[in-house]
């Protein structure tokens, strides 16, 4: 970020007063330029691609890619823009999944909009945003992982491989969870790699081996 300049940013969150309350009060801190918003995933997505902004402010739970899964598909395409996501969930486990996944940072919806503000220029100059009141659950988080034998596999990761030891499709597996195919796609690709398969009957066959099967 050049001296004097503006961040650009993309804000996604589905909630539209919620997502215009956050766009305007960084607009008027005079640090920030809001190039685009959206709605979901998807446009969260297309977006980025066409902006190029510095850093993406993103809500976790959104409809047909949420928000890890928006921050999985920057870095895995390389984009030059870094995620920061903002959510209600403020779970440690929540929180270690989106920054492994290679979120530049996590904030509570409830953060005023300095800290937002101030969130957004720290991400924008390369720092990683983890705030206090998260960090220690953060911390054990990490602490308890270390400690478990075998992959991380997140919560919708144990949905998803547990839909699949029922026999149901990627389709299925969607309308039963009520979220996108690409996001359970997402989800599915995941767990090959953390469980170094490459189809369903593998990845249920590898997980029962390994104990991560009820």
């Amino acid at each position: 970020m050049m001296p004097g300049s503006r961040v650009r940013v993309v804000i996604a969150d589905d909630h539209p007063f919620f997502r215009d309350g956050v766009s305007r009060g960084l607009v008027r801190s005079g640090l920030v330029e809001v190039v685009a918003e959206a709605a979901d995933g998807h446009e969260a997505l297309a977006a980025i691609r066409a902006e190029r902004p510095a850093v993406a402010l993103v809500d976790y739970q959104m409809s047909g890619v949420d928000g890890v899964g928006v921050v999985h598909a920057v870095v895995r395409d390389g984009l030059p823009t870094r995620v920061l996501l903002l959510s209600a969930f403020t779970d440690s486990a929540i929180v270690y999944q989106a920054l492994q996944e290679g979120a530049a940072g996590y904030l509570s919806k409830e953060a005023r909009r300095g800290e937002i503000v101030q969130a957004v220029l720290e991400v924008a100059r390369g720092g990683t945003v983890v705030p206090a009141e998260l960090a220690a659950g953060l911390a054990g988080e990490i602490r308890r992982r270390a400690e478990q034998a075998g992959p991380v596999l997140s919560e919708r990761e144990r949905q998803v491989l547990a839909a699949f030891a029922r026999g149901l499709s990627i389709p299925q597996v969607a309308a039963e969870l009520v979220i996108g195919v690409s996001t359970v796609k997402t989800h599915t690709q995941r767990l090959y790699e953390k469980l170094g398969v490459g189809d369903r009957a593998a990845a249920v066959a590898e997980a029962m081996r390994r104990g991560l099967l009820e």
